[in-house]
């Protein structure tokens, strides 16, 4: 008996949809990240990429806890002397709520060319509305 190995022409995706309101940041993200590399499938196979798509809807109402929302920073540098920008995660959350999310997920997942790839799986957005029906997504819930 052999160990199963999925090759990537076999791999059979589907896409669903996860609501974020009222769900803390890390719950959603270890869920998504887990989806997106296919861990919840018994053809896991930790070289290919056999994952699923993801939509993550009310992005912009993902709940943290304690003061995370006044003291986690995320920082930017522009490459430039002086470059270095930072926002605490309320100034985030407010304008640019998709981007807060896709960073956690992709600190989830794999770096080099595999994580990559799983990233271009995932689409996230604020708000409830998504252009994604024609795709017939399930929905998912995280606890």
């Amino acid at each position: 008996m052999t160990t199963f190995m999925q090759k990537k022409e076999t791999v059979e995706r589907k896409w669903y949809v996860i609501d974020a309101e009222g769900v803390s940041l890390g719950r959603v993200a270890t869920k998504v990240a887990g989806i997106l590399r296919g861990k919840h499938k018994p053809t896991y196979t930790p070289h290919v990429d056999c994952g699923d798509y993801v939509i993550v809807i009310n992005a912009a109402k993902v709940n943290l806890t304690g003061s995370k929302l006044t003291d986690k920073m995320y920082y930017n540098h522009s490459g430039y002397p002086g470059g270095l920008r930072e926002r605490n995660a309320q100034e985030m959350i407010e304008k640019y709520p998709e981007e807060m999310m896709e960073r956690a997920i992709k600190g989830m997942l794999p770096k080099g060319r595999l994580g990559r790839q799983m990233y271009k799986k995932l689409f996230v957005y604020a708000d409830e509305n998504h252009n994604h029906q024609a795709q017939k997504p399930i929905e998912m819930k995280v606890l």
